[in-house]
């Protein structure tokens, strides 16, 4: 592919991930992919050019874009040698008309701008996200890895957390072919840490999904205790599975449950929990690093609707602790909606409930939970609350 097609593609494929966030349809990574499986002559370098050309029109992007076209003339206007490569020749885009403008540049939408946790460092959310991984203790300790992959770095006060140099194959190594590390964001981990799962605890991952947090409750738990990984979509369950295989982490149990019925379900378990984690459907504004398109998808309406869906839940998971027991609610979205607010309504809900104090190294105190963001921890943006049950 010359330069000038490259361009075309991107656009092309900005055309699609526009329409597909419009209408609820694929997320980007999975149309590139296609793309490209139709295209078996692009090499691989015309695949890396292309993916970079369109990833970084989509972070310039608050807003989403009307065409593919304007969002790479956007681009154009911070990368002024793309503009040369509008030419017309064959396969390439039209010359930039006289007057035709891109659209402009921006990290959050305007409508959600108010509504981001003040703290919140709005310049640092579309950074290239680093590639972290959890130590599984079930079968390695942060020594043996740091012996097998010296060019982890170890992270801050964080027992088991590594970070990996850019574009390091991990996913090709032996430590994580045999389920010695997990790759888990350090946000992410420190969720599970502030979970505190001791062996022989009954624990219940809530909004389980594929597991990545389980895996670590696991681990914390050391193969003692009862562990039940909850979900309403049984594909997702179906991915912690093998997973759980490879980690070693065979006391795991999982729970489908029915959607909008899911108290009938957990009744078993009403009043049996010392922790419940759960980590609740949100706007995913804290992983704009990993998929910047989100943006263009979420709307008002659709945070109303997340909101509500989260104090739903969190009010279904309050009657499986036991006296005593912890709640740990957790998000990664950087809305007081969703966060610092979403607690103060359950504890003006819940009576005998109250909100525990977090030490933890990174993150800062807001509300009555806690607030991690990438500008000032290098994590995915995420709040968490531990809620104590009385006794």
């Amino acid at each position: 592919m010359t330069p000038s097609a490259r361009i075309q593609a991107a656009i092309d494929l900005l055309d699609a991930i526009i329409a597909a966030a419009r209408d609820g349809g694929p997320a980007a990574d999975t149309l590139i992919a296609r793309y490209f499986k139709d295209r078996r002559y692009a090499g691989s370098r015309d695949r890396r050019a292309v993916r970079d050309h369109v990833y970084d029109a989509i972070r310039r992007n608050a807003e989403r874009p009307d065409t593919g076209r304007a969002a790479m003339i956007g681009l154009a206007l911070d990368q002024p040698d793309l503009t040369t490569l509008f030419d017309g020749s064959t396969h390439a885009p039209l010359p930039i008309e006289p007057g035709e403008t891109g659209t402009p540049s921006g990290a959050v939408p305007a409508w959600l701008q108010p509504l981001l946790a003040t703290p919140v460092e709005q310049d640092a959310l579309l950074g290239r996200a680093p590639v972290d991984l959890r130590v599984n203790h079930l079968k390695a300790t942060p020594d043996q890895i740091a012996a097998a992959i010296p060019e982890a770095t170890p992270i801050p006060h964080i027992p088991g957390a590594l970070r990996l140099p850019e574009g390091f194959p991990v996913e090709r190594h032996p430590v994580w072919i045999d389920g010695l590390v997990e790759v888990q964001d350090v946000g992410s981990q420190m969720i599970a840490i502030a979970c505190a799962a001791q062996p022989g605890m009954t624990v219940v991952d809530l909004c389980a999904g594929a597991g990545g947090k389980t895996l670590a409750l696991a681990a914390a738990m050391r193969g003692q205790g009862r562990l039940i990984a909850a979900d309403t979509i049984r594909a997702r369950l179906a991915r912690l599975t093998p997973r759980a295989e490879r980690a070693g982490a065979r006391h795991i149990e999982t729970l489908l449950l029915d959607q909008n019925h899911e108290a009938r379900g957990l009744e078993p378990l009403t009043g049996e929990a010392d922790i419940v984690l759960v980590d609740a459907p949100c706007s995913g504004t804290g992983t704009w690093r990993r998929n910047p398109e989100a943006r263009w998808r979420l709307t008002q309406a659709r945070l109303d609707r997340l909101v509500a869906e989260q104090a739903r839940i969190l009010d279904f998971a309050a009657p499986l602790l036991a006296p005593g027991g912890t709640l740990v609610y957790a998000t990664c979205a950087l809305t007081d909606r969703e966060g610092r607010d979403q607690v103060d309504a359950f504890l003006r809900r819940h009576d005998g409930w109250s909100a525990q104090p977090s030490d933890l190294p990174i993150g800062r105190n807001h509300g009555a939970g806690r607030l991690l963001t990438p500008g000032h921890d290098g994590s995915d943006g995420f709040f968490f609350a531990c809620l104590r049950r009385g006794t």
